[in-house]
C-alpha cells in the first residue's frame, strides 16, 4: 500500500462535503415532504453555529464550516492509514 496525499486526499474531502452541502440545502426547496418534514429540515441546518435558514452569509458561513471540518476529516484519516503503514 502506498501513502496518502495529504493535498489531494484533503481537496477530495472538501470537494465531496461542499457538493452534499449544496445538494441537501436544495433538498429543503423540494415539495417531496411535508411542511413539518420541511421545518425540520430547515432546522437541522440551523443547528451549525451561525446559521439561519437561508441568508446568502449563512450559506457562506455553513460552506467555510463544512471546508473546516472536512480539511480536520481529511486530514485526520491521512495521518491514520499513513501512520498505520509498515515499512519492512
Amino acid at each position: 500500500m502506498e501513502r496518502l496525499s495529504l493535498k489531494s486526499y484533503v481537496k477530495k474531502c472538501i470537494l465531496g462535503s461542499e457538493i452534499a452541502y449544496v445538494i441537501c440545502l436544495l433538498g429543503g426547496f423540494l415539495p417531496l415532504r411535508s411542511q413539518r418534514g420541511i421545518e425540520l429540515h430547515h432546522a437541522l441546518f440551523e443547528t451549525l453555529p451561525g446559521f439561519t435558514w437561508l441568508t446568502f452569509g449563512s450559506f457562506i458561513w455553513g460552506a467555510v464550516l463544512i471546508a473546516v471540518v472536512a480539511w480536520i476529516f481529511g486530514a485526520y484519516m491521512v495521518w491514520m492509514h499513513n501512520s498505520s503503514l509498515v515499512n519492512k
